[in-house]
């Protein structure tokens, strides 16, 4: 079989010990009778097979003149040393061994017979430019290095992966030019070293086979295992993809066992809670802990005994358990620690700490199901990889406090990204200040000169609704009590139990023609101090005891009450507000790209939402009303898809509710600041203080003259006090129109005055409606109500 067919590559290759036999030719000479006889041996070998020096690509030949080539090769592969030494010859880039001592054979035998030997980081995709490379080298007088570590991962008689590296010596090779070789320039090799991965370029200056190969190269290997374990504990740990694939334990466990030379050892992990000093376990990807076992969360004291808690909190130093059975006889069964190990069938194990200056993280859990498998001897090794451990939970433990400052701002705070450079200003101030030994004050923040816009889409009736949930509810709990009574008092007719029916049925009345806001409160404390214990009284009796097991199964476990209905409203009101959040959120973000400014929303009963934006949010001198103008219409547009998408979900809740859309429109800029009491930004000064005011009172207002509500189902408010406001939104208004957005019943409102506020005028007009995200059809709240029912 030729070496070069098939092969993409610069180069022609023949096996050739020319070069190698030219050393033997200046040995002849020497002064050592025994070293010039030994030159004349090995060059009366290739005198008699010619094909040795002039280099050939068929492999057959390789086995034809196997015992020629060992006979030439014996000085460099010594018999003395054979079994010591892991060595081979080979041809370059194809991994083609022809002689290798008897320790490199016997490697690959204990490997086994389906084991195919393959060198780890050849960069196959890049054979062809690491070739040139080369001939930049040999042939040009270029200094390029691009050497990289390369390895054969070969397991043992146990399975267990060893690494073994490879170091080449080329010093018997030749690399000749041929006429299909174009010489390299200057101007070549400077435009090569910007192109590494562009093939093309390699090709046409080297194109394939214009440089003849012959020689061959002598590889010396080392058995790495242990430095290449720690390398790879190392890089898993940095690796944060890595730490979150469903793999990486396995991984993990392979490069322990290849570092301990151990096939049955596993390896986890848990926390230490400095706080609580309790001992947590470690959530991930396939992440255990051995000294937990089956528990989240143990303290300290209850997992470990007092000597081994001492050595590893207090002293911050490991320890082995080589026979686990053997401990727990002579502990009498009291040491928790090795009590879990033996539960798990775990016979040695070795603990070691994740401790820096400041003290104990965690531990890292070795264990083996067999006993002395793990020891205090092997347990020396974990000294080398101790560090990079102790420096990947140190990372995580900072990224974790990172991440839970995140979603602390998030979820508690209202740092909007938008306004975040200006307390980032202040923070730099407040520590340059302490730095400078300066009394460190954290001024407010205050922005000036931005415009408000606030919207509001609110359920309609939500109070109302969840008293009728309530009612009802409770009908059904006092009903089936007013049951049992009735029963009870058939079997055992107590005066008590008459009284007790009696207040039942007051309740029940109450309920039906005299709900109150306290009504609820009043009956579930009656249930919890006068009926339950009762109920527990007649649980003793069989005439009543399957009545009674039906009452308590239709409680709620979380609330101990009846909680259908209600539980029915609250998860329609958790499901339209977090609808409706995600859609306002996802679209916040196109909103952001088109201007920045400052956005806050909060879940009530509906969702509504502040926005500012004004040159002083951006810090930059860009801020012109345009992009005030193009906000406001934004705002109108996601309110209307935002009707349009709860109405095509209203179907799938368990109640269903209505809701109504509200904009309110302030056209003077006004001044926010950041009130750290409340961690939120609230208006500044009397004057804009009359903003809130409208903000909050405004859904609730009437239309002049009636007791109408502004805001409606199935149409859009918005309310405004100016001449301008009106003139803007009506533009609006009719450019959505003509997108089918809204529909043409515009009308012009006057509101009844509100405290302190007057003059107020509103503008409302339907929404135009879709069945679903596929329908192109428009329909009227109304016309869709009809369409929906049918």
């Amino acid at each position: 079989m030729d070496i070069n067919k098939g092969l993409d590559s610069p180069f022609i290759i023949k096996v050739s010990f020319n070069k190698f036999l030219n050393q033997y030719e200046k040995l002849i000479e020497a002064d050592n009778d025994f070293i010039a006889a030994n030159a004349r041996r090995v060059l009366k070998i290739a005198q008699e097979n010619p094909i040795l020096r002039e280099g050939f690509s068929d492999l057959d030949l390789l086995k034809k003149h196997e015992r020629n080539i060992e006979g030439l090769l014996q000085d460099a592969f010594s018999p003395v040393l054979t079994l010591n030494e892991i060595k081979t010859a080979s041809v370059p880039f194809l991994n083609v061994i022809f002689n290798s001592s008897e320790r490199f054979k016997n490697i690959l035998e204990t490997a086994g017979k389906d084991f195919e030997l393959q060198i780890k980081n050849m960069p196959t995709d890049e054979r062809y430019i690491v070739a040139c490379t080369i001939i930049l080298n040999f042939c040009y007088g270029y200094n390029l290095n691009f050497k990289r570590p390369f390895f054969y991962e070969i397991p043992d008689a146990n399975g267990i992966m060893r690494y073994y590296k490879i170091l080449y010596n080329a010093d018997f090779i030749e690399i000749i030019p041929n006429e299909n070789a174009p010489k390299i320039t200057d101007e070549d090799y400077a435009e090569l070293l910007d192109n590494f991965e562009n093939i093309d370029i390699w090709k046409e200056k080297f194109p394939p086979h214009s440089y003849d190969f012959k020689g061959f190269v002598i590889s010396n290997i080392f058995d790495v295992t242990d430095d290449q374990s720690i390398s790879n504990i190392k890089s898993s740990l940095i690796g944060e993809e890595k730490r979150k694939n469903e793999g990486f334990m396995e991984d993990f466990h392979n490069i322990f066992r290849s570092l301990l030379g151990l096939k049955n050892i596993k390896v986890g992990f848990s926390i230490y809670n400095k706080d609580e000093d309790t001992f947590e376990r470690v959530h991930g990807a396939g992440m255990n802990s051995f000294l937990l076992n089956n528990q989240e969360v143990s303290s300290c004291a209850d997992a470990l005994c007092k000597w081994s808690y001492n050595k590893l909190l207090l002293e911050n130093k490991y320890f082995s358990i080589s026979n686990v059975e053997k401990a727990y006889q002579k502990s009498q069964g009291k040491a928790p620690h090795i009590k879990t190990l033996r539960q798990q069938n775990i016979n040695s194990a070795i603990f070691a700490p994740i401790a820096n200056e400041e003290g104990l993280m965690g531990i890292l859990e070795i264990v083996s199901e067999k006993p002395q498998v793990l020891n205090s001897i092997n347990a020396n090794k974990l000294v080398d990889v101790m560090p990079f451990i102790v420096s990947a939970v140190e990372r995580s433990k900072s990224e974790e406090e990172n991440l839970i400052d995140a979603i602390i701002q998030q979820e508690c705070t209202s740092i909007h990204q938008s306004v975040h450079w200006r307390f980032e200003q202040e923070a730099r101030q407040y520590i340059k200040d302490q730095y400078n030994g300066k009394e460190p004050y954290f001024n407010q923040i205050v922005f000036d000169d931005i415009y408000p816009l606030f919207g509001q889409i609110d359920i309609k009736g939500s109070s109302k609704a969840r008293n009728n949930a309530t009612k009802l509810d409770l009908t059904i709990q006092l009903t089936a009590l007013k049951s049992i009574m009735e029963n009870a008092l058939e079997h055992e007719p107590l005066p008590i139990y008459e009284q007790y029916l009696y207040q039942i049925n007051k309740w029940l009345e109450s309920l039906e023609h005299n709900f109150q806001v306290d009504s609820e409160q009043q009956i579930n404390n009656f249930i919890k101090d006068d009926l339950t214990p009762v109920l527990e009284h007649f649980k003793t009796s069989k005439e009543l005891e399957q009545e009674i097991e039906q009452y308590f199964n239709s409680l709620d476990v979380k609330v101990g009450t009846v909680y259908e209905h209600r539980k029915n409203y609250d998860e329609t009101i958790a499901s339209i507000n977090k609808h409706m959040a995600t859609i306002l959120d996802e679209k916040q973000v196109d909103a952001q790209a088109m201007y920045p400014h400052y956005f806050e929303r909060f879940k009530t009963d509906g969702v509504e939402h502040n926005m500012y934006i004004g040159e002083s949010i951006t810090k930059e001198d860009s801020f012109s009303p345009i992009y005030l103008y193009n906000l406001r219409l934004w705002q109108l547009q996601i309110m209307c898809e935002m009707e349009n998408s709860y109405y095509q979900m209203q179907s799938d809740l368990p109640v269903k509710l209505d809701v109504a859309s509200m904009i309110l429109v302030f056209n003077q800029p006004l001044s926010i600041s950041f009130r750290m009491d409340e961690k939120q930004f609230d208006v500044d000064g009397t004057y804009n203080a009359r903003y809130e005011i409208v903000k909050k009172r405004v859904d609730k207002a009437f239309i002049k003259g009636t007791k109408e509500r502004v805001t409606k189902k199935g149409k859009i408010s918005i309310v405004y006090s100016q001449k301008q406001d009106e003139e803007e939104y009506l533009r609006y208004i009719k450019f959505l129109q003509s997108k089918n957005y809204l529909d043409d019943d515009v009308e012009i409102l006057e509101l009844q005055d509100l405290q302190a506020v007057t003059g107020l005028k509103a503008i409302r007009v339907s929404v135009l409606y879709h069945k679903d995200s596929s329908d192109k059809d428009f329909y009227t709240y109304n016309d869709l109500m009809k369409e929906i029912s049918h």
